[in-house]
């Protein structure tokens, strides 16, 4: 089938567009997406109705099998396989008490909503390894916590949305680290830079990335100061309401030990399948084992269901000797997790669908070729930063944007200042973090919700204004580095600004 080429014209954004703002003004994701998907397929086709048929039928079907030669997509089967298990892990744990009694034993060492929320954010430097499971399995312990105090479901979401992406993209040792290491290695190796090593750039990057900086350093003052603005105020207005009538009915029963033990299986059988398909890749390679390496060549997917059947596993025996649970009430169970995650796996279907049409619709490559040759150099961070942030909001990926922004941004800055090639590779991450963070059919946003139990688009709007806050400030850092070549520089200024915007928004909650 020959599809229509948009690589060059503004009709390229339409899909993304439609289903973006359908999104945010219906609160309907499904159906949103639905509408986009539906659009881009007849432009695809030249409006040829059984042609855009065959069309979706074959991008559908694609999700879970790609063809005879290539067999199913695994990745996405994995994610779906790995969401199950958990939503199955989850339910086990909430009929068996184990949450329960595990927000009963908080209480007593947590004082207070500041001290959940605390937790909450905290968990991510034990769970750094992957974004998705940092939202899913924090998600699991901080949600009865946090439920116990009084915090809003989308505050939650809030707390594990900002610090699971920013956080993964600082470390070296992530499956987002890892990815964009390689990526950065065929870049110095294309523009024969030999100042830097992959790992030492990425980590010089890392330290001016300063929206995944800042967006961690907002979540630890929203929750230590409760600085809610824009609709989180409402969301946890209501929650203070809805915790005290919920409150009542909770019966406390199982151990926590039940909860602990699963959790700490997750994290070590994870990392442990992340390094050992990491390793059998390198060995297929006959390249020397590192630790980085490993992570720069593991199967993520692969690695999250078994850490998730483990997790089941332990639960498992956990619980059927405490006592706690009937037979029947564990096969209810299972009926239970997979009801609760269907609603994510619907939403990811269709994320993903229309990321695919994206995709054919050559969205980024026309953002991409927005940008000039003829502007100053100084811009070039400000301006990538910008790019890769409404290229990731339309698309929904981070990842998808690093592979198609960061060559784009090493050639324009090699080509206008090579002094500036490591501020624009920095800028891009930080872009693409934050369009993935504003998006509402970013995966990485779905399942941030999906770990707080959150309906999405109330998780889309709070958090918006947050982003927006420190993707301002980022702005004016980048601009700082881009004509002052000063990373150091960049961060004050990136401070400076962030406070000011913060007192700005205090002042005017305190005249209402």
């Amino acid at each position: 089938m020959n599809l229509v080429d948009y690589s060059t014209s503004l009709w390229s954004v339409l899909p993304a567009v439609i289903a973006l703002i359908l999104a945010i003004v219906t609160r309907k994701v499904i159906v949103s997406l639905s509408i986009g998907i539906v659009f881009g397929a007849f432009m695809l086709t030249n409006s040829s109705f059984l042609d855009a048929l065959t069309y979706i039928k074959n991008s559908v079907v694609s999700l879970v099998y790609k063809g005879s030669e290539e067999g199913l997509n695994t990745n996405n089967v994995n994610i779906i396989l790995f969401l199950i298990l958990l939503g199955v892990l989850t339910s086990l744990l909430s009929i068996s008490g184990s949450n329960q009694a595990f927000a009963n034993w908080a209480q007593k060492r947590i004082k207070g909503k500041r001290g959940a929320k605390l937790m909450a954010a905290g968990l991510v430097f034990f769970t750094f390894i992957d974004d998705y499971f940092h939202s899913l399995a924090v998600g699991a312990i901080a949600r009865p916590v946090t439920d116990k105090f009084h915090i809003s479901r989308a505050k939650l979401a809030y707390i594990l949305d900002s610090t699971a992406a920013p956080m993964c993209v600082l470390m070296p040792i992530s499956s987002w680290g890892a990815y964009i290491i390689t990526l950065i290695a065929g870049l110095l190796a294309t523009h024969s830079i030999t100042d830097y090593s992959p790992l030492g750039a990425f980590m010089t990057m890392s330290a001016m990335n300063f929206y995944a900086i800042f967006a961690m350093i907002m979540v630890f003052f929203v929750a230590y100061f409760s600085f809610d603005i824009g609709p989180m105020t409402r969301f946890e207005r209501q929650a203070e309401h809805l915790a005290e009538v919920e409150e009542e009915t909770i019966e406390v029963k199982g151990r926590m030990r039940n909860l602990v033990f699963p959790i700490i299986a997750l994290i070590v059988v994870t990392v442990a399948m992340m390094i050992k398909t990491g390793a059998d890749a390198l060995a297929e390679s006959n390249t020397p084992f590192s630790i980085l390496g490993a992570f720069e060549n593991t199967t993520v997917g692969i690695s999250l269901v078994a850490g998730g059947i483990a997790a089941l596993i332990v639960a498992t025996i956990c619980i059927m000797a405490s006592g706690h649970i009937s037979l029947k009430n564990y096969v209810r169970a299972y009926g239970l997790g997979v009801k609760m995650m269907s609603g994510a796996i619907t939403i990811l279907f269709f994320a993903w669908t229309i990321n695919g049409v994206v995709s054919d619709m050559q969205t980024g490559k026309y953002l991409s070729g927005l940008v000039g040759e003829h502007i100053a150099a100084g811009f070039l961070p400000a301006i990538l930063f910008v790019l890769a942030a409404f290229m990731a909001f339309s698309t929904g990926t981070s990842w998808g944007t690093f592979g198609i922004m960061l060559p784009i941004g090493a050639a324009m800055a090699v080509h206008s200042e090579p002094a500036l090639i490591i501020p624009c590779l920095s800028a891009v991450m930080a872009g693409a973090v934050c369009g993935d963070h504003c998006s509402p059919v970013s995966d990485t946003t779905i399942l941030s919700s999906t770990g707080a139990q959150c309906n999405h688009m109330d998780h889309v709007i709070s958090q918006l204004p947050y982003a927006l806050l420190v993707a301002a400030a980022s702005i004016v850092g980048y601009l700082v580095v881009g004509f002052t070549q000063s990373a150091l520089l960049g961060f004050v200024t990136t401070s400076a600004v962030m406070a000011a915007l913060i007192l700005i928004f205090k002042a005017k909650k305190q005249k209402k």
